[in-house]
Order: structure tokens, then C-alpha cells, then sequence
């Protein structure tokens, strides 16, 4: 392929990776100024830590590391349940304030997106570099804490650059000095690479994304598939990955798993956890007008330790009522009343958007449309009223009971803190600190 001259400084297309920096524990910083400085820890509720604010991470705290050890490395870490609502509206903030500079803006999770900003020189009268940087000082400052941002000609370099400097950085790797940044670079560092290429290519003598990235082409596409050869495109300059600027309504898998404490040997407080999860997920299925090939049930002991089984559904299902029949067997398989639970889960797979209507000699397709229509009426008084105001008799144990008992069990200050008119299940999209600040 012939050489040809790079345009645009090195920009044949201008792509920003936005990361926000230890996004929960930093939203808690943001709207509670008594927390700045502070070493932060999300995931009370769950007994480790799911964020922490880099104060904590300079104390030696890590993701998942249990609270009883977080307090002997750090004794005055200030420990808070997790409140993912308010992350959720900062999180849509974020991408709002990135949109008013472009309308490509991919959501990637909640807390990073990426943003095609090819072309806008003229229209916004800024370099690339520029905008790069006015999108990251208005996020910094209209949220309340930093972002770090790579600029780059494609994702996979663009996600690679917003690491370079964390916290709060802001590094622009154009398309002519990409060889630059992956030198000396561990090739498992690069977006798409897990542990079971890192293997594949130490044995093939190849353990940096630069020698990675100067392989031939037939080499790569001999011992790689699609995905890690866009990769090394990509790490070659090339635009490959587009951005997807359409909303997510669509899945593979849908999960939801949730902790509880204590924990607990009752069968029938286990069971009615793993229900509470599978009507959260079929309710996510019917949002998206999905149905479900099967599931897969995961009990979680208190020493971290998963039992878990598949169970295919005898038709495709968005209907907790037949999961939780079709997954009663397993659950009874796999429960050890000897044991002592800390959380259930359960995975959808199988998603499809077809509907099912064979006919059938018994009535179960009139028995399976009718719950159909029962279950569009439920979903309308959740709309109105909130997500659990009516649920199933099975998951009624883990209704009844907090989720968290004991210190644990403490509240997100957002929900005791109610305006006027709002309830625990119902509040408006204010995700800003409502106590006193001593």
C-alpha cells in the first residue's frame, strides 16, 4: 500500500476517548465539598470497595479489596453506600455537555464515551487540540471533577491516550506518532486484548503493542480473528471502529446480581433474592422488547465462592413467571443449605426480538400471551409509580427485609434527602447534595 501524506496535522479523523476519573467516588466528592481531599470508598453495601477517589488509591486501596482490610491500611477512609441514581444523572450530564460540541458521541459505559470531532475545526474556529481541551474544562468544571481525555485518529489510540495521564490528562497522539506511544507499551494494556491473546502472543515472541503493530498483515490474519485484526489496524493509524452515536436497545445478554448482608443460609430468603434479580432483568428484556433463550442462575457463598448452572427456557421468555419456574430445579440442585449466601444472579442469553406464537394442543401459547398482557399493564403502573410498587409473591422475602441490614444497610444521602413531592421509588433527575455542610 502506497504512503500517502497525512492530513489535518496528523488527523485524517479526529477521535476523543473521555474517561472520568474514579467517576462514583469522584460524583460523591462533586456534590458533598466536606469529602473533597478526602480519602472516598463507594460499595458499603456490598462489604468491598467498587470505587475509591485517588486520595484512597494512594493509601494502597484497590477495586474489590474488602472494607475490614481497607481500615487497617486506611483507617479514616470514609465508607458510603453506593448511589447509583445520582451516578446515573451525572453520568447523563457528562454526555450532554460533550454533545453540545458534536452529536457523534458513543456511550460506552457510564462513566466513558467516545466523540467523533472530524471536520469541526471551522464551525467551532479550534484546532483539534482545542476542542479536545474546552470539552474537558467544561466537564471538569460544570461537573465538579476531572476527566482525562486522549484525542487520537481512531478508538482504539484514542482509548489508549486518555490512560497516558491520568488523572486529568489531556494527551493528543496523532496518526504520526502512534509508533511513539506503543514502544514500550505491555500489548495486554491495549483495549481488546485479555489474558488469553497476551498468551498467545508471548509465545509467538511478540509482548509489545509496537512489535505487535509491525507484524505483516498475512501474519496477523493467520493466528488472529476479525476483532484483533481491526485492532492492529488501528494501532496502524487506520480508522476501523466507527463511533455508534445510536442509542443502546439492544443486548446479547442481560445480567443483574445483586449483594446482600447479612448473608444468609435461608433457602427461602436465597431464592426470593434470585427472583427480585429476574424480575429486574425481564423487566430490562420487555423494555427493549426482547426475549430470552435461557438463563444462567450464580449463588455467590460469603467465601466468594459462585455455584452456577444454565437452563434453556422451553420458548423464548421476557416473563419472570416462566424463569422463575423454569429455573426452580437448578436452584434446588445447586443450593447448599450448609452454606451461607452473599448474592444470586442471573444472565438472559439468547435475546431476540421475535416473537413466538406456534400453536400448541394445551393453551400454553393463550396462557403465555395472557401473562403477556398482564405484564404490559404492570409495566405501565411501574412507569407511573416506580420499579417494585407491584411484584411477585416469590421475591416477597427480599422485599419485606432492607437489602443491607446493620451498617451496612445505610442509605445513599440522595434518598434521605427528599424534596417535596418525591418518594423513595419516585424523585426528580436532582442528583446535587441536599445536607448540611459542617
Amino acid at each position: 500500500m502506497k504512503n500517502r501524506p497525512l492530513s489535518l496535522g496528523g488527523f485524517p479523523q479526529a477521535i476523543l476517548h473521555i474517561d472520568g476519573d474514579a467517576f462514583f467516588a469522584s460524583c460523591e466528592q462533586s456534590r458533598n465539598p466536606k469529602l473533597k481531599g478526602k480519602p472516598v470508598i463507594t460499595g458499603k453495601e456490598r462489604g468491598i470497595v467498587s470505587s475509591m477517589s485517588y486520595e484512597a488509591k494512594a493509601r494502597g486501596v484497590t477495586r474489590a479489596m474488602r472494607l475490614s482490610e481497607v481500615m487497617k491500611i486506611c483507617p479514616d477512609a470514609v465508607l458510603l453506600p453506593s448511589d447509583y441514581e445520582t451516578y446515573s444523572l451525572l453520568s447523563k450530564r457528562f454526555f450532554n455537555i460533550v454533545r453540545r460540541f458534536t452529536p457523534d458521541v458513543e456511550e460506552y459505559s457510564i462513566d466513558e464515551c467516545f466523540a467523533d470531532i472530524t471536520g469541526l475545526q471551522r464551525p467551532l474556529r479550534m484546532s483539534y487540540d482545542k476542542i479536545a481541551e474546552e470539552i474537558k474544562h467544561s466537564l471538569d468544571l460544570e461537573l465538579g471533577f476531572t476527566f482525562s481525555v486522549g484525542l487520537a485518529p481512531n478508538k482504539v489510540v484514542a482509548k489508549l491516550a486518555s490512560k497516558w495521564k491520568k488523572p486529568s490528562g489531556l494527551t493528543v497522539v496523532p496518526a504520526i506518532s502512534i509508533h511513539l506511544y506503543l514502544e514500550n507499551l505491555p500489548i495486554e494494556k491495549i483495549w481488546g486484548v485479555g489474558g488469553q491473546t497476551t498468551a498467545l502472543l508471548a509465545k509467538l515472541g511478540v509482548t509489545t503493542a509496537l512489535q505487535f503493530a509491525r507484524k505483516p498483515e498475512e501474519w496477523v490474519k493467520k493466528y488472529f480473528t476479525k476483532p484483533h485484526y481491526e485492532i492492529w489496524q488501528e494501532l496502524n493509524g487506520k480508522y476501523i471502529k466507527k463511533i455508534d452515536a445510536e442509542p443502546k436497545n439492544n443486548y446479547q445478554s442481560i445480567q443483574k446480581f445483586k449483594t446482600f448482608s447479612p448473608p444468609s443460609k435461608n433457602k427461602t430468603f436465597v431464592f426470593a433474592q434470585l427472583c427480585k434479580n429476574i424480575e429486574n432483568a425481564t423487566i430490562k428484556a420487555r423494555k427493549y422488547g426482547l426475549s430470552a433463550k435461557g438463563g444462567i442462575i450464580i449463588l455467590r457463598t460469603q467465601s466468594f465462592k459462585d455455584c452456577g448452572m444454565e437452563i434453556k427456557f422451553a420458548t423464548p421468555t421476557a416473563i419472570p413467571n416462566d424463569v422463575i419456574c423454569a429455573i426452580k430445579p437448578a436452584f434446588e440442585k445447586i443450593f447448599n443449605a450448609n452454606e451461607l449466601y452473599r448474592s444470586t444472579g442471573i444472565m438472559l442469553f439468547g435475546l431476540d426480538e421475535q416473537n413466538y406464537s406456534q400453536l400448541d394442543l394445551f393453551g400454553a401459547i393463550n396462557k403465555k400471551q395472557n401473562l403477556t398482557h398482564l405484564y404490559e399493564a404492570v409495566d405501565v403502573v411501574r412507569e407511573k409509580y416506580g420499579k417494585h410498587t407491584l411484584f411477585l409473591g416469590a421475591s416477597f422475602q427480599a422485599h419485606k427485609f432492607a437489602q443491607h441490614i446493620g451498617d451496612r444497610g445505610d442509605a445513599p444521602e440522595r434518598k434521605n434527602n427528599l424534596l417535596r413531592g418525591e418518594t423513595k421509588r419516585r424523585r426528580l433527575a436532582i442528583p446535587i447534595f441536599l445536607g448540611e455542610v459542617s
